[in-house]
């Protein structure tokens, strides 16, 4: 059995160095391995809560994809999608947010700091706070839940998150009597790497000190690199490689030979000049070529959009399902109809009683839903009054006392009589869902 890993980023900046080696490159790795069905998608809905500039917004979501895709993701292998693209997502977050406690989203340490900040400023406690951020915890609820993920890889910031998804998956499983949701396991990444910036704190845009990947090409990467804060020793002093930014920088990319070899260069007195251009040297050979097919792919937005709609079209495969049997569960509607009827036409009329006379001489009648889904057929009768008295009184008492599931059917039984059948379903679930159809419609002639 095939384990399911889904991870998104948000889509609201220019991926940098230390996004590459510290989400990406793990992420795309993670991908080929064997019994994995990984979910790699672009946050653009969680983008709006942090950034109000649609140009930024459109055109991380280009750059973001064309990153991973130059970075090696393989489309085919894996289900690559904008989370915009897959409709039944915000509905599942509305879903979610009508069984989640406000007290749980009061707890949520965004909401929480926000909060703080607020009230060391002297201002009103959710001053500025939209309920984008105050919710933020359930859309992300509903990126994981809606494909029932195993795994989710997040870093150490997340992991309330994922407690979160947990505890609103339960609560819709209890409230809703069925598994309908699998309860999602936080993966911590011990080993994937944290690069330093050029003032040495955590590579970071609120920082602004990053290097970046592809955007400026080589020129770029080289101006950051020459940014880097060094200490004061100067050439032939021996260098401390362990606390050296570039040192770690170049680790994260280098064999562990090429890695020995450089730092053997650096306490041996290289200097940082040199040591600076020796790194530039080390990630233009792994950057180089996957820059040229960011270019190639930045140049051809429309080959990133096929890409894109072609992993929102295998999402929505499962997704499209999945938010029916969701929508049945809650009350909402009925399931699809089986395959080749008419389930969805609409006819502009309502639920109705036919009769009619069948080949071998015998009375019958059918039910019809307003979309002209057959829902029950009777049994022949010889005489078509007997017929017509048992049509009158399915008709005068609705179908929830006397229609019951048999199999992956359903019939109406009047006296311990079978009078009509319901049409055999694929499962239990669709048959459920023709049952709640069939109730419905006799409920609507009731009345």
């Amino acid at each position: 059995m095939s384990t399911r890993v889904l991870t998104g980023i948000t889509t609201s900046g220019t991926p940098h160095l230390g996004n590459y080696a510290g989400a990406i490159r793990p992420a795309i790795t993670a991908s080929t391995q064997p019994g994995t069905d990984a979910f790699y998608f672009m946050a653009d809905y969680h983008a709006l809560i942090k950034c109000d500039d649609p140009a930024r917004v459109a055109r991380s979501r280009l750059e973001i994809a064309a990153t991973w895709l130059a970075g090696g993701l393989d489309p085919e292998r894996v289900t690559f999608y904008r989370q915009s693209d897959i409709p039944e997502i915000p509905e599942l977050c509305w879903l979610l947010t009508c069984v989640t406690a406000k007290g749980l989203m009061n707890r949520a340490h965004a909401y929480k700091a926000s909060v703080d900040q607020n009230t060391a400023k002297g201002v009103e406690p959710d001053d500025g706070i939209t309920m984008g951020l105050f919710s933020y915890p359930i859309l992300m609820a509903a990126d994981i839940l809606m494909f029932n993920a195993h795994k989710v890889p997040v870093g150490r910031d997340q992991i309330q998150h994922l407690e979160m998804a947990r505890d609103i998956a339960q609560r819709f499983n209890h409230l809703y009597g069925r598994d309908y949701f699998v309860l999602p396991e936080v993966v911590i990444e011990e080993e994937v790497a944290t690069l330093p910036g050029l003032d040495g704190r955590k590579m970071s845009k609120s920082y602004n000190n990053t290097i970046p990947l592809f955007e400026g090409g080589a020129a770029a990467l080289k101006a950051a690199v020459m940014r880097i804060v060094t200490d004061s020793r100067q050439p032939g002093e021996p260098k401390d490689a362990e606390s050296s930014h570039l040192y770690t920088i170049y680790r994260a990319f280098a064999t562990p030979a090429e890695s020995a070899a450089f730092r053997a260069q650096l306490e041996g007195g290289m200097g940082w000049g040199d040591a600076k251009q020796a790194l530039c040297d080390r990630l233009e050979r792994d950057l180089a070529p996957m820059r040229e097919r960011y270019q190639e792919l930045m140049a051809n937005p429309g080959r990133i959009e096929d890409i894109l709609q072609a992993g929102a079209q295998k999402a929505r495969k499962l997704a499209v399902p999945f938010m029916e049997e969701l929508r049945q569960a809650v009350g909402l509607r009925a399931a699809a109809a089986p395959a080749g009827k008419a389930a969805g036409k609409k006819t502009g009329k309502a639920a109705r009683f036919v009769s009619f006379r069948d080949d071998d001489g015998t009375f019958r009648f059918r039910l019809l839903g307003a979309d002209g889904q057959e829902l029950l057929r009777s049994r022949g009768f010889a005489n078509p009054k007997e017929a017509g008295a048992l049509l009158q009184r399915l008709q005068a008492q609705g179908g929830h006392d006397f229609l019951q599931a048999e199999g992956l059917a359903y019939a109406a039984v009047l006296d311990g009589d079978t009078v009509a059948q319901g049409p055999q379903a694929a499962d239990a679930a669709q048959r459920d869902a023709l049952l709640a159809q069939a109730r419905q419609a006799l409920a609507s002639l009731a009345g």
